[in-house]
């Protein structure tokens, strides 16, 4: 009887160093069907796998969106998708969905799980604009409006839990924060030419950062490349503040330097400027914010738009995450949601 070749016994390969996994070995999230427990001992801890993004008040984006079959709608915050897949089963059959995000490296990631989930080109297409460039993809779509629209302002947690992109508080990268690698300069850059008094104004106007001033004198002009350098540099201006103020105040210049380095407030301003025209009759708008200086400016163009009579009704109070919510996915603990809903003819 023949016996079966003994096949060699190999160890996965090991890593040099003090701390030697990188991003894609360290977490093993990053493999889900390899392991299922691993990514099931994340999610209920309240935290999101690596790689990922949990898409935050799903069930209440529904209810204000209310997509039905045959209808047109935009996501303009493609990002990983959570929404949009939500969305597109509700439009079926006939309806169409497009999605939007200016990010080129998680776009295509994200039409790929989508197309992998039954969505064809007639169902869903992506387009690599951000939400700004909402008017012109209407027309390359050949219509002028849509049924509905849905914009979630949130980093995505892909984008944030990748060193490699800038943003990470976890893990050292390099100091970019660029949504689009491609385009702009780096937040590194930035920095060196940005003026105290400039950058005192972006630590207020961005985050509402208390020792606006004092950092604004200590950082601008200087430089740092990567973002464990800044952090660090941070924590030591503030090392008589109590930690979890330090905390805070770190997690406020990195947001603050990202809504600078992508230019937010001009495409959100834009975005909500032609709001009421890239909506018909009757069509919803939804929009999720996580800081107050995207929450004003969303408030008072719906209130605007109330008052010039575009639209018909609009959110009185923000709709913020229940409780359970809050407890599986700390992310959401932010999150404010505000709607409007176009008039019948203006």
């Amino acid at each position: 009887m023949s016996e079966e070749p003994v096949v060699p016994h190999t160890r996965r390969p090991r890593y040099s160093g003090k701390n030697p996994r990188g991003f894609q070995h360290k977490y093993k999230e990053l493999d889900p069907v390899k392991y299922p427990d691993v990514v099931a001992r994340v999610l209920s801890a309240g935290k999101t796998p690596a790689g990922t993004h949990r898409p935050i008040l799903v069930a209440e984006i529904l209810e204000v969106l209310k997509p039905v079959p045959g209808e047109f709608g935009v996501d303009c915050t493609l990002g990983y998708g959570g929404h949009a897949r939500e969305i597109l089963t509700r439009l079926q059959p006939g309806g169409r969905l497009v999605g939007l995000d200016a990010d080129p490296l998680e776009l295509p990631r994200t039409e790929e799980r989508l197309r992998k989930e039954g969505f064809g080109p007639e169902a869903f297409c992506a387009y690599r604009s951000n939400f700004a460039g909402l008017p012109a993809v209407l027309g390359r779509e050949g219509r002028t409006s849509a049924d509905f629209l849905l914009a979630d302002l949130g980093v995505s947690s892909m984008q944030l839990d990748n060193p490699a992109r800038g943003f990470s508080l976890k893990l050292e990268g390099p100091l970019d924060m660029r949504m689009n690698p491609n385009k702009g300069q780096p937040a590194a850059a930035f920095l060196r030419k940005v003026d105290p008094v400039q950058l005192a104004g972006l630590l207020v106007e961005n985050a509402d950062e208390p020792h606006a001033d004092f950092l604004g004198r200590a950082l601008a002009g200087q430089d740092f490349t990567t973002t464990v350098e800044l952090s660090s540099r941070i924590q030591a201006l503030l090392s008589a503040r109590p930690a979890e103020e330090r905390e805070l105040s770190v997690r406020r210049v990195f947001q603050a330097l990202r809504i600078a380095v992508n230019d937010e407030w001009a495409a959100l301003d834009t975005f909500l400027r032609n709001l009421s025209q890239c909506l018909g009759p009757g069509g919803r708008i939804a929009v999720l914010t996580f800081h107050s200086g995207e929450d004003r400016r969303v408030k008072k163009a719906f209130e605007a738009g109330l008052r010039e009579g575009h639209f018909a009704e609009v959110a009185r109070e923000v709709v913020r995450a229940g409780a359970q919510e809050r407890r599986d996915n700390t992310r959401s603990k932010s999150a404010k949601l505000r709607w409007a809903i176009r008039a019948g003819s203006d």
